[in-house]
């Protein structure tokens, strides 16, 4: 039997220059361009310039950024799971 677990995550962005996020796991890659995390509903890509973290507690799993900020986009599960090579050999 599959329980149902309510995932709470915020994700508040402020004047696209800082960026708050709860329920983060674990920062995957960071440059001044791109940050990759794991979060509690899936991974998600942020997009900017001048994109540095500021402070990342993982015991709470709360993220702070700061930058100019373009894009914030949660990957879907099916491209998660499956990268260019496994639809190759399909």
């Amino acid at each position: 039997m599959e329980e149902n677990i309510a995932v709470i995550q915020n994700v508040i962005i402020e004047n696209r220059k800082k960026l708050n996020i709860s329920g983060v796991k674990d920062v995957s890659s960071f440059d001044d361009e791109t940050i990759l995390l794991d979060t509690a509903l899936g991974k998600m890509t942020i997009k900017g310039e001048g994109l540095h973290i500021e402070s990342f507690n993982t015991a709470t799993g709360d993220l702070t950024a700061g930058g100019k900020v373009y894009a914030v986009v949660y990957m879907s599960d099916a491209r998660v799971s499956g990268g260019f090579l496994s639809r190759l050999f399909r």
